[in-house]
């Protein structure tokens, strides 16, 4: 029955977290459409950070929040491109029981739609660990966008048929 979506659309607890070595709350506007999109989604924000591009620090707020059963689904933006400082893949998927495979592919397939071959620069992953769901996108505001609208939003609606992430997250 996990892989059914259900008639009543079950709102969801995320956090978001941006990595960043630049912006501050007033200038994160990844982060802040990324909480717009999933409060308008009906979902509730359970917490929101930024952190600077390290992989300890990353790690250390993504476990908290993996440990935390309050939190359901985690949004992490920043950090899963190829310059020195991207450290996001390697610094949560370590936390990963299950890989979510198809999200960086679908991810890529959509981008390439808007920019073309530049998006094999995304790094873009995803996957479980402790029954909660984690998405690592890039850091700019129209990634997190079409991350969102294209993928997320519908994987994360209880609702979406024929399946959605609703059932395999929480308790």
């Amino acid at each position: 029955m996990s892989h059914l979506s259900v008639k009543k659309f079950t709102p969801s607890k995320m956090a978001v977290l941006t990595v960043s070595d630049t912006r501050n709350e007033e200038t994160d506007t990844s982060g802040k459409y990324l909480v717009d999109a999933l409060t308008e989604s009906g979902h509730q924000l359970a917490d929101k950070k930024i952190v600077i591009d390290c992989p300890y620090k990353i790690r250390a707020i993504v476990s908290q929040w993996i440990a935390d059963e309050k939190i359901e689904a985690i949004l992490v933006t920043g950090g899963t491109g190829f310059t020195s400082r991207d450290t996001t893949p390697e610094a949560v998927s370590v936390l990963f029981d299950k890989q979510v495979e198809g999200f960086g592919e679908l991810f890529r397939h959509v981008s390439y739609q808007e920019i073309g071959s530049s998006t094999i620069q995304s790094r873009a992953i995803a996957g479980f660990a402790n029954k909660t769901v984690i998405f690592c996108m890039p850091g700019s505001t129209g990634a997190c966008k079409t991350a969102w609208t294209k993928i997320i939003k519908e994987q994360m609606d209880s609702t979406h048929k024929p399946c959605n992430f609703m059932p395999h997250i929480g308790l």
